[in-house]
Protein backbone atom coordinates (compact mmCIF):
# COMPACT_ATOMS: atom_id res chain seq x y z
CA UNK A 1 0.00 0.00 0.00
CA UNK A 2 0.93 3.51 -0.14
CA UNK A 3 2.56 5.35 2.48
CA UNK A 4 2.44 9.37 3.55
CA UNK A 5 -0.27 10.36 1.19
CA UNK A 6 2.14 9.46 -1.48
CA UNK A 7 0.56 9.64 -5.20
CA UNK A 8 0.74 7.25 -7.64
CA UNK A 9 -1.22 6.10 -10.59
CA UNK A 10 -0.64 2.70 -12.28
CA UNK A 11 -0.98 3.59 -16.29
CA UNK A 12 -0.42 0.06 -17.07
CA UNK A 13 -3.64 -1.67 -18.19
CA UNK A 14 -5.04 -4.84 -18.22
CA UNK A 15 -6.53 -5.67 -21.29
CA UNK A 16 -9.32 -8.39 -21.94
CA UNK A 17 -10.77 -9.12 -25.73
CA UNK A 18 -13.26 -11.72 -26.09
CA UNK A 19 -14.47 -13.40 -29.65
CA UNK A 20 -17.91 -15.17 -29.48
CA UNK A 21 -19.19 -18.01 -32.26
CA UNK A 22 -21.34 -16.60 -34.62
CA UNK A 23 -24.90 -16.67 -34.05
CA UNK A 24 -27.33 -18.37 -36.19
CA UNK A 25 -29.46 -15.39 -35.44
CA UNK A 26 -28.21 -12.77 -37.77
CA UNK A 27 -30.14 -10.40 -35.63
CA UNK A 28 -27.98 -10.94 -32.10
CA UNK A 29 -25.90 -8.28 -31.70
CA UNK A 30 -23.18 -7.65 -28.29
CA UNK A 31 -24.43 -3.63 -29.08
CA UNK A 32 -27.85 -4.63 -28.14
CA UNK A 33 -26.95 -4.75 -24.39
CA UNK A 34 -28.30 -1.92 -23.00
CA UNK A 35 -26.13 0.96 -21.59
CA UNK A 36 -27.71 0.01 -17.94
CA UNK A 37 -26.40 -3.47 -18.60
CA UNK A 38 -22.59 -2.19 -19.32
CA UNK A 39 -22.56 0.33 -16.37
CA UNK A 40 -23.71 -2.63 -14.02
CA UNK A 41 -21.06 -4.91 -15.65
CA UNK A 42 -18.24 -1.72 -15.26
CA UNK A 43 -19.54 -1.78 -12.16
CA UNK A 44 -17.61 -4.75 -11.19
CA UNK A 45 -14.64 -3.35 -12.70
CA UNK A 46 -14.97 0.17 -10.56
CA UNK A 47 -15.05 2.12 -13.13
CA UNK A 48 -18.08 4.08 -15.48
CA UNK A 49 -18.77 5.60 -18.69
CA UNK A 50 -17.48 9.08 -19.38
CA UNK A 51 -18.39 8.97 -23.10
CA UNK A 52 -19.65 7.23 -26.26
CA UNK A 53 -19.31 7.32 -29.94
CA UNK A 54 -20.67 4.38 -32.60
CA UNK A 55 -20.92 3.99 -35.93
CA UNK A 56 -22.94 1.49 -38.16
CA UNK A 57 -19.89 -1.74 -36.87
CA UNK A 58 -18.88 -0.53 -33.68
CA UNK A 59 -19.85 1.33 -30.35
CA UNK A 60 -16.72 3.07 -28.58
CA UNK A 61 -16.91 3.65 -24.39
CA UNK A 62 -14.35 6.61 -23.09
CA UNK A 63 -14.21 4.97 -19.27
CA UNK A 64 -13.28 6.54 -16.44
CA UNK A 65 -10.03 4.32 -16.41
CA UNK A 66 -9.54 4.20 -20.28
CA UNK A 67 -12.10 2.01 -22.80
CA UNK A 68 -14.09 -0.44 -23.79
CA UNK A 69 -15.15 -1.44 -27.75
CA UNK A 70 -18.10 -3.61 -28.60
CA UNK A 71 -19.00 -4.81 -32.03
CA UNK A 72 -21.68 -7.45 -33.29
CA UNK A 73 -19.63 -10.46 -31.68
CA UNK A 74 -16.38 -8.68 -30.03
CA UNK A 75 -16.12 -7.09 -26.85
CA UNK A 76 -12.65 -5.42 -25.81
CA UNK A 77 -12.30 -3.64 -22.37
CA UNK A 78 -9.11 -2.09 -21.45
CA UNK A 79 -9.04 -0.48 -17.85
CA UNK A 80 -5.55 0.87 -15.75
CA UNK A 81 -5.94 1.89 -11.70
CA UNK A 82 -6.60 -0.58 -9.50
CA UNK A 83 -9.38 -1.97 -11.70
CA UNK A 84 -10.64 -5.47 -11.72
CA UNK A 85 -12.34 -6.49 -15.53
CA UNK A 86 -11.98 -10.29 -14.39
CA UNK A 87 -14.38 -9.97 -12.31
CA UNK A 88 -16.76 -8.76 -14.81
CA UNK A 89 -16.92 -11.87 -16.76
CA UNK A 90 -19.67 -13.67 -15.05
CA UNK A 91 -21.57 -11.15 -15.36
CA UNK A 92 -20.13 -10.24 -18.95
CA UNK A 93 -21.26 -14.15 -20.31
CA UNK A 94 -24.50 -14.04 -19.02
CA UNK A 95 -25.97 -10.91 -20.77
CA UNK A 96 -23.77 -12.23 -23.70
CA UNK A 97 -26.00 -15.38 -23.74
CA UNK A 98 -28.93 -13.78 -23.10
CA UNK A 99 -28.10 -12.21 -26.16
CA UNK A 100 -28.08 -15.36 -28.38
CA UNK A 101 -24.09 -15.51 -27.65
CA UNK A 102 -23.65 -19.20 -25.80
CA UNK A 103 -19.77 -20.30 -27.37
CA UNK A 104 -16.70 -18.17 -26.20
CA UNK A 105 -14.66 -18.54 -29.40
CA UNK A 106 -11.60 -16.95 -28.56
CA UNK A 107 -10.41 -15.20 -25.20
CA UNK A 108 -7.14 -13.03 -24.70
CA UNK A 109 -6.12 -11.43 -21.53
CA UNK A 110 -3.21 -9.51 -21.55
CA UNK A 111 -0.52 -6.95 -19.70
CA UNK A 112 2.84 -5.87 -18.99
CA UNK A 113 3.98 -5.77 -15.33
CA UNK A 114 2.48 -3.43 -12.75
CA UNK A 115 4.57 -0.74 -11.51
CA UNK A 116 3.10 -1.16 -7.74
CA UNK A 117 1.99 -4.21 -8.17
CA UNK A 118 1.71 -4.14 -4.17
CA UNK A 119 -1.51 -1.88 -4.76
CA UNK A 120 -3.40 -3.77 -7.01
CA UNK A 121 -6.52 -5.65 -5.87
CA UNK A 122 -7.86 -9.15 -5.91
CA UNK A 123 -7.86 -10.89 -8.21
CA UNK A 124 -5.17 -8.87 -10.09
CA UNK A 125 -2.30 -9.00 -7.37
CA UNK A 126 -0.09 -11.33 -9.30
CA UNK A 127 -0.08 -13.23 -12.57
CA UNK A 128 -0.50 -16.29 -10.86
CA UNK A 129 -3.89 -15.22 -9.06
CA UNK A 130 -5.49 -14.19 -12.37
CA UNK A 131 -4.63 -17.28 -14.08
CA UNK A 132 -6.37 -18.98 -11.72
CA UNK A 133 -9.22 -17.13 -11.93
CA UNK A 134 -9.32 -17.43 -15.44
CA UNK A 135 -9.15 -20.98 -14.76
CA UNK A 136 -12.09 -21.43 -12.69
CA UNK A 137 -13.96 -20.22 -15.95
CA UNK A 138 -12.14 -21.22 -18.88
CA UNK A 139 -10.13 -24.74 -18.39
CA UNK A 140 -8.46 -25.08 -21.30
CA UNK A 141 -7.18 -21.83 -21.04
CA UNK A 142 -2.86 -21.27 -21.26
CA UNK A 143 -0.54 -18.89 -19.78
CA UNK A 144 2.66 -17.12 -21.23
CA UNK A 145 5.05 -14.23 -20.12
CA UNK A 146 6.67 -12.91 -22.77
CA UNK A 147 10.36 -10.86 -22.01
CA UNK A 148 12.56 -10.93 -18.70
CA UNK A 149 10.37 -12.04 -15.42
CA UNK A 150 12.79 -10.20 -13.69
CA UNK A 151 13.05 -6.92 -15.64
CA UNK A 152 10.30 -6.49 -18.02
CA UNK A 153 7.85 -8.85 -19.47
CA UNK A 154 4.29 -8.55 -20.99
CA UNK A 155 1.60 -11.64 -19.73
CA UNK A 156 -0.41 -13.56 -21.67
CA UNK A 157 -3.45 -15.80 -21.20
CA UNK A 158 -5.29 -17.04 -24.44
CA UNK A 159 -7.92 -19.35 -24.52
CA UNK A 160 -9.50 -20.72 -28.29
CA UNK A 161 -12.82 -22.98 -28.84
CA UNK A 162 -10.08 -24.64 -31.45
CA UNK A 163 -8.00 -25.71 -29.06
CA UNK A 164 -10.50 -27.69 -27.13
CA UNK A 165 -12.03 -29.05 -30.71
CA UNK A 166 -8.59 -30.50 -31.38
CA UNK A 167 -7.86 -31.92 -28.22
CA UNK A 168 -11.30 -33.33 -28.24
CA UNK A 169 -10.29 -35.06 -31.96
CA UNK A 170 -13.01 -33.01 -33.50
CA UNK A 171 -11.97 -31.90 -36.97
CA UNK A 172 -11.28 -27.67 -37.27
CA UNK A 173 -11.92 -26.14 -40.00
CA UNK A 174 -9.41 -23.48 -40.92
CA UNK A 175 -12.37 -21.26 -42.34
CA UNK A 176 -14.25 -21.18 -38.75
CA UNK A 177 -10.93 -20.29 -36.84
CA UNK A 178 -10.56 -17.39 -39.48
CA UNK A 179 -13.60 -16.40 -40.09
CA UNK A 180 -12.43 -12.80 -40.46
CA UNK A 181 -9.26 -11.31 -40.75
CA UNK A 182 -8.03 -9.62 -37.70
CA UNK A 183 -4.71 -7.83 -35.85
CA UNK A 184 -3.85 -5.68 -32.98
CA UNK A 185 -1.05 -3.97 -32.33
CA UNK A 186 -0.23 -2.45 -29.44
CA UNK A 187 2.82 -0.09 -28.12
CA UNK A 188 3.35 0.26 -24.64
CA UNK A 189 5.75 3.07 -23.70
CA UNK A 190 7.45 4.53 -20.27
CA UNK A 191 10.20 7.24 -19.34
CA UNK A 192 8.25 9.64 -21.76
CA UNK A 193 9.34 13.06 -22.70
CA UNK A 194 8.61 15.50 -19.99
CA UNK A 195 7.38 18.49 -22.13
CA UNK A 196 5.79 16.08 -24.18
CA UNK A 197 3.41 14.85 -21.44
CA UNK A 198 3.20 18.47 -19.99
CA UNK A 199 0.37 18.87 -23.39
CA UNK A 200 -1.60 16.55 -21.29
CA UNK A 201 -2.19 18.42 -18.10
CA UNK A 202 -5.43 20.98 -17.47
CA UNK A 203 -3.11 23.80 -16.86
CA UNK A 204 -1.41 23.65 -20.44
CA UNK A 205 -4.80 22.98 -22.50
CA UNK A 206 -8.12 23.59 -21.08
CA UNK A 207 -9.90 20.60 -24.04
CA UNK A 208 -9.75 17.49 -25.10
CA UNK A 209 -9.28 18.88 -28.51
CA UNK A 210 -6.58 21.34 -27.94
CA UNK A 211 -4.54 18.39 -26.28
CA UNK A 212 -5.19 16.25 -29.41
CA UNK A 213 -4.15 19.07 -31.71
CA UNK A 214 -0.99 20.04 -30.17
CA UNK A 215 0.28 16.47 -29.56
CA UNK A 216 -0.21 15.59 -33.07
CA UNK A 217 -2.93 12.59 -32.27
CA UNK A 218 -5.16 13.46 -34.71
CA UNK A 219 -2.46 12.71 -37.35
CA UNK A 220 -1.46 9.12 -36.13
CA UNK A 221 -4.44 7.34 -38.29
CA UNK A 222 -6.15 10.88 -39.58
CA UNK A 223 -9.90 8.16 -41.13
CA UNK A 224 -10.42 8.08 -37.34
CA UNK A 225 -13.52 9.66 -35.56
CA UNK A 226 -12.35 10.55 -32.35
CA UNK A 227 -13.83 10.84 -28.85
CA UNK A 228 -11.13 12.13 -26.52
CA UNK A 229 -11.02 13.57 -22.73
CA UNK A 230 -8.70 15.25 -20.80
CA UNK A 231 -8.85 14.49 -16.77
CA UNK A 232 -8.44 17.10 -13.96
CA UNK A 233 -5.51 17.49 -13.50
CA UNK A 234 -3.84 16.00 -15.70
CA UNK A 235 -4.08 12.55 -17.85
CA UNK A 236 -5.98 11.51 -21.16
CA UNK A 237 -7.63 9.17 -23.12
CA UNK A 238 -9.12 9.17 -26.63
CA UNK A 239 -11.25 6.64 -28.86
CA UNK A 240 -11.25 6.42 -32.85
CA UNK A 241 -13.38 4.41 -34.66
CA UNK A 242 -13.98 4.31 -38.55
CA UNK A 243 -16.45 3.18 -41.17
CA UNK A 244 -14.67 -0.23 -41.29
CA UNK A 245 -15.12 -0.71 -37.80
CA UNK A 246 -11.81 -0.29 -36.93
CA UNK A 247 -10.52 1.59 -33.91
CA UNK A 248 -7.75 3.17 -32.38
CA UNK A 249 -7.19 3.86 -28.52
CA UNK A 250 -4.74 6.35 -26.64
CA UNK A 251 -4.19 6.65 -22.60
CA UNK A 252 -1.85 8.60 -20.73
CA UNK A 253 -0.45 8.92 -17.53
CA UNK A 254 1.49 12.14 -17.88
CA UNK A 255 3.40 12.14 -14.58
CA UNK A 256 6.78 12.42 -15.07
CA UNK A 257 7.76 9.77 -12.06
CA UNK A 258 5.38 7.23 -13.54
CA UNK A 259 4.75 8.30 -17.14
CA UNK A 260 3.08 5.54 -18.90
CA UNK A 261 1.25 5.96 -23.11
CA UNK A 262 -0.05 3.15 -24.53
CA UNK A 263 -1.55 2.79 -28.15
CA UNK A 264 -3.44 0.15 -29.28
CA UNK A 265 -5.60 -0.35 -32.94
CA UNK A 266 -6.71 -2.84 -35.02
CA UNK A 267 -6.10 -1.12 -38.46
CA UNK A 268 -5.04 -3.46 -41.04
CA UNK A 269 -1.76 -2.52 -42.67
CA UNK A 270 0.65 -4.39 -44.61
CA UNK A 271 3.37 -3.08 -43.07
CA UNK A 272 3.35 -1.37 -39.50
CA UNK A 273 7.10 0.05 -39.40
CA UNK A 274 5.45 3.86 -40.61
CA UNK A 275 2.79 3.63 -37.93
CA UNK A 276 5.47 2.56 -35.24
CA UNK A 277 7.61 5.27 -36.12
CA UNK A 278 5.11 7.55 -36.04
CA UNK A 279 3.49 6.88 -32.54
CA UNK A 280 7.40 6.48 -31.41
CA UNK A 281 7.98 10.27 -32.57
CA UNK A 282 4.75 11.61 -31.26
CA UNK A 283 5.25 10.53 -27.30
CA UNK A 284 9.12 10.38 -27.77
CA UNK A 285 10.03 7.55 -24.63
CA UNK A 286 12.60 6.26 -23.31
CA UNK A 287 11.60 2.74 -23.82
CA UNK A 288 8.46 0.79 -24.77
CA UNK A 289 7.29 -2.61 -26.08
CA UNK A 290 5.41 -3.14 -29.31
CA UNK A 291 3.15 -6.53 -29.66
CA UNK A 292 1.20 -7.54 -32.76
CA UNK A 293 -1.63 -10.21 -33.00
CA UNK A 294 -2.78 -11.36 -36.53
CA UNK A 295 -4.70 -14.22 -37.48
CA UNK A 296 -4.28 -16.13 -41.40
CA UNK A 297 -6.50 -13.54 -42.96
CA UNK A 298 -4.72 -10.36 -41.69
CA UNK A 299 -2.98 -8.60 -44.31
CA UNK A 300 -0.46 -8.43 -41.04
CA UNK A 301 0.03 -12.01 -40.83
CA UNK A 302 2.80 -12.54 -43.57
CA UNK A 303 4.35 -8.77 -42.85
CA UNK A 304 4.83 -9.80 -39.13
CA UNK A 305 8.18 -11.10 -40.70
CA UNK A 306 9.94 -8.27 -41.35
CA UNK A 307 9.33 -7.24 -38.25
CA UNK A 308 11.96 -9.57 -36.65
CA UNK A 309 14.33 -8.19 -38.60
CA UNK A 310 16.16 -4.90 -36.90
CA UNK A 311 13.53 -2.56 -36.41
CA UNK A 312 16.48 -0.09 -34.68
CA UNK A 313 18.53 -0.99 -37.29
CA UNK A 314 19.89 2.50 -38.22
CA UNK A 315 17.78 4.60 -35.61
CA UNK A 316 18.55 5.28 -31.77
CA UNK A 317 16.59 2.18 -30.62
CA UNK A 318 18.01 -0.80 -29.67
CA UNK A 319 15.87 -3.98 -29.49
CA UNK A 320 16.35 -5.70 -26.04
CA UNK A 321 14.23 -8.25 -26.67
CA UNK A 322 12.39 -10.30 -29.45
CA UNK A 323 10.00 -13.18 -29.14
CA UNK A 324 7.73 -14.92 -31.13
CA UNK A 325 4.76 -17.42 -30.68
CA UNK A 326 2.30 -19.01 -33.44
CA UNK A 327 -1.04 -19.87 -31.90
CA UNK A 328 -3.72 -22.52 -33.74
CA UNK A 329 -5.21 -19.15 -35.34
CA UNK A 330 -2.94 -16.20 -34.56
CA UNK A 331 0.39 -15.45 -34.84
CA UNK A 332 2.46 -13.00 -32.32
CA UNK A 333 5.12 -10.74 -32.28
CA UNK A 334 6.90 -9.42 -28.89
CA UNK A 335 9.53 -7.16 -29.16
CA UNK A 336 11.20 -4.87 -26.91
CA UNK A 337 13.18 -1.20 -27.26
CA UNK A 338 15.37 0.84 -25.62
CA UNK A 339 17.11 3.63 -26.53
CA UNK A 340 20.61 2.91 -27.87
CA UNK A 341 22.89 5.30 -26.47
CA UNK A 342 25.89 5.00 -28.35
CA UNK A 343 23.56 6.24 -31.81
CA UNK A 344 22.14 9.07 -29.25
CA UNK A 345 25.86 9.80 -28.85
CA UNK A 346 26.33 10.46 -32.51
CA UNK A 347 23.17 12.32 -33.27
Amino acid sequence: MLENGEHFFEGVEKLLEIWFEESPNNDNDLRNISRSDWEKVLGNVNCEIISTSKNDTIDAFVLSESSMFVSKRRWILKTCGTTTPLKCLSLLLQLASENGFDVVADLFYSRKNFTRPEVQITPHQGFTEEVTYLDSIFPNGRSYCLGSMNLECWYLYTFSRSDVKSSSKQIVDEKDVDSEPDQTIEILMQDLDPETMSIFYKNKFASAKEATKESGIDTILPSMHIDDFLFDPCGYSMNGINDKGEYMTIHITPENQFSYVSFETNVALSNYRKLINQVINTFKPGKFIVTIFANKCSLAYETMKELEVEYSKGSHWKRTDMQCCNFPSYNLLFAQYSHNEKVCDNL
